[in-house]
């Protein structure tokens, strides 16, 4: 780790196009990149771990969206690679599934430490392969240690209630097994701490895991991957308990089609989700989706606007506005509007933008050139539906995929656009008269991920809160739509997927439930009294 932060400020991004992915241009061949070699990267990586490491697909190469310059590359497995390690990881399951609960949260908790011994290395990774700015690299990293943390004490406290029976001499207790093999699918956004959310409590359930993580952000997948197995194979324990598969949608598509495959979670849009979500249910199984958000903040009159500015801007512009609960829509009571637009847009002259792995740096790259263009074309179709952009709007003259966060106003609450995710730093700014209408429009997009609400009304909070409040599985009041923590469950309502993950009672989606009835009398009496004589 010696000079990691140094070998990072070293770096002066090149212009151009990404250049073919030879070994030497290769960032990880550079001297300044050596600290990439500290978890366990090659220039070419093998993309497949099912106990042992291969793969025998397409090599990808991964870019930095700094700078838009090669870093390494892994060879992805096929679906000769995808059979084998499901069997694999079949096999594997059968050990773990017989090791006791508080035993399989003890292989966990190592896994946590290991994590943290490995925190700046690995958060400089995703800074540096999907282009969120090194603090969060690394915060996310810290949430899979969290989570590891909160599993370890859930697997001594996992189970169901002993029920009262009707019947005398009887018992009624709920029991609780896992599933079996648990796929997940990740996106780039969070390619650390989405799959720490699953896997960790999927292992204390007692399932194994395979995952595929997202194409362009594989480094990460393998990294993770490699402090993973080192902690199974130390522990004499099968290393397809935590499988990889890196691939692409053939990979994704035999997951959602194969049986063996007991839960899968899927990450990522609402459009590809919606395609999972048949190709499950297509054979009756189950999943776990966490698609898309189309989030709004809501500020009343009676408002702290010293909480509101801080938070909208977090919301709004962290990640470069793709996290899943960014704040897309920004409502504002008809008589703060204007004060509060002019105290945001100077907020958000004061971002500074740069390299992400820069200390000072709060707003980092868009994570592909396909963003950027997803971007400007959400700008112009804001304009043409008459908005006005108050600042932003544009690509910043610079090497990556650096656009500017942006706010429009003038739009109507039910514009096209308005109704549109696009995972960008795009603010669009609403006027609104009453609490009946606003909680309506905060309703009134597909999705129902994350919303919030700033207020000083408890009256208001507790109808927020209620009923007739937001729909969203995220209902927040005077804090950010994003910044989830882990002790909750997380995820959302309607075209969002219904799933959850992390905390509370999520762990039961890992789970399979049986009522099971006892009778250790010598009598057979029948429930509701029924004699059958």
């Amino acid at each position: 780790m010696l000079g990691l932060r140094r070998a990072f400020a070293a770096l002066l991004p090149r212009t151009g196009s990404p250049p073919a992915a030879a070994m030497s241009t290769l960032l990880i061949s550079q001297e300044r990149y050596a600290w990439l070699r500290e978890l366990g990267l090659q220039e070419e990586n093998p993309g497949v771990y099912n106990g042992r490491w291969g793969g025998r697909g397409q090599v990808v190469t991964t870019y930095c969206p700094a700078n838009n310059e090669p870093i390494a590359s892994v060879r992805q497995g096929n679906l000769e690679d995808y059979e084998e390690t499901v069997k694999k990881a079949k096999e594997a399951w059968k050990v773990w599934a017989d090791i006791p609960a508080p035993k399989r949260g003890e292989i966990v908790r190592q896994i946590g430490d290991a994590l943290r011994q490995k925190i700046k290395v690995l958060g400089s990774l995703v800074s540096l392969e999907m282009g969120k700015i090194f603090v969060e690299g690394v915060g996310e990293v810290q949430e899979y240690v969290d989570v590891c943390d909160y599993a370890v004490g859930l697997s001594r406290m996992i189970g169901g209630p002993i029920l009262p029976s009707e019947r005398p001499g009887h018992a009624l207790i709920e029991q609780w097994n896992p599933v079996g093999l648990v796929g997940i699918i990740t996106a780039f956004n969070f390619p650390v701490a989405v799959y720490g959310w699953n896997s960790a409590i999927a292992m204390i359930c007692g399932n194994a895991c395979l995952w595929k993580g997202a194409p362009t952000t594989s480094l990460v997948s393998v990294a993770v991957t490699k402090i993973i197995a080192k902690v199974l194979e130390d522990n004499k324990l099968p290393g397809a308990i935590c499988s990889l598969v890196c691939g692409g949608s053939d990979i994704g598509t035999a997951m959602a089609k194969d049986e063996r495959m007991d839960l899968l979670s899927f990450t990522g849009s609402t459009k590809v989700g919606k395609q999972v979500a048949l190709m499950v249910q297509e054979r009756f199984g189950r999943s776990l989706l966490e698609l898309g958000g189309n989030n709004a903040i809501i500020v009343f009159e009676d408002a702290d606007l010293n909480l509101v500015i801080p938070s909208a801007l977090f919301a709004a512009v962290g990640t470069a506005g793709q996290r899943c609960t960014t704040a897309r829509r920004l409502f504002l009571h008809e008589s703060i509007h204007d004060e509060v637009v002019a105290k945001l847009a100077k907020a958000y002259a004061q971002v500074r933008i740069g390299d992400p792995w820069d200390s000072d740096t709060l707003y980092g790259p868009l994570h592909t050139k396909e963003a950027v263009k997803m971007f400007l074309d959400a700008v112009e179709q804001a304009k043409q539906q008459g908005g006005s952009v108050v600042c932003g709007g544009k690509v910043i003259n610079r090497p990556g995929n650096y656009v500017e966060p942006t706010i429009v106003t003038g739009l109507p609450h039910n514009a096209p656009i308005v109704h549109t995710e696009t995972f960008a730093p795009i603010l669009y700014v609403l006027k609104f008269k009453e609490e009946e209408e606003v909680f309506a429009w905060n309703n009134e997009v597909k999705q129902g991920l994350s919303s919030s609400v700033f207020t000083k009304d408890l009256g208001r909070i507790f109808r927020w809160l209620g009923p007739k409040g937001s729909d969203c599985g995220i209902v927040n009041v005077n804090i950010p739509t994003s910044g989830a923590e882990i002790g909750g469950a997380f995820g959302g309502e309607k075209h969002t997927g219904g799933g959850r993950e992390s905390g509370s009672d999520s762990w039961k989606l890992y789970m399979r439930r049986s009522t099971c009835t006892i009778n250790y009398s010598k009598d057979l009496p029948l429930a509701q009294g029924i004699k059958f004589q």
